[in-house]
């Protein structure tokens, strides 16, 4: 997939999960779409992105772009 990040075993882009969340899509709306993602990857990408954006970290972004 040219470097994009996919979910494990299948040529999902992650992004795509983000894309349906932003369109109001629900998770499990997703994973119908996407049958070979399975629920725990999709819970396991947002918990990593919950630890990536914590108050400190968000900071450092306004910083950055400030």
């Amino acid at each position: 997939m040219g470097g994009t990040p996919v979910f494990r075993g299948t040529r999902v882009p992650i992004e795509i999960l983000f894309d349906h969340l932003e369109r109001g899509i629900t998770i499990d709306a997703f994973l119908d779409d996407y049958p070979t993602v399975a629920k725990e990857q999709v819970v396991q990408v947002l918990e990593l992105v919950g630890q990536l954006f914590t108050t400190d970290k968000i900071k450092q972004f306004y910083e950055i772009a400030s």
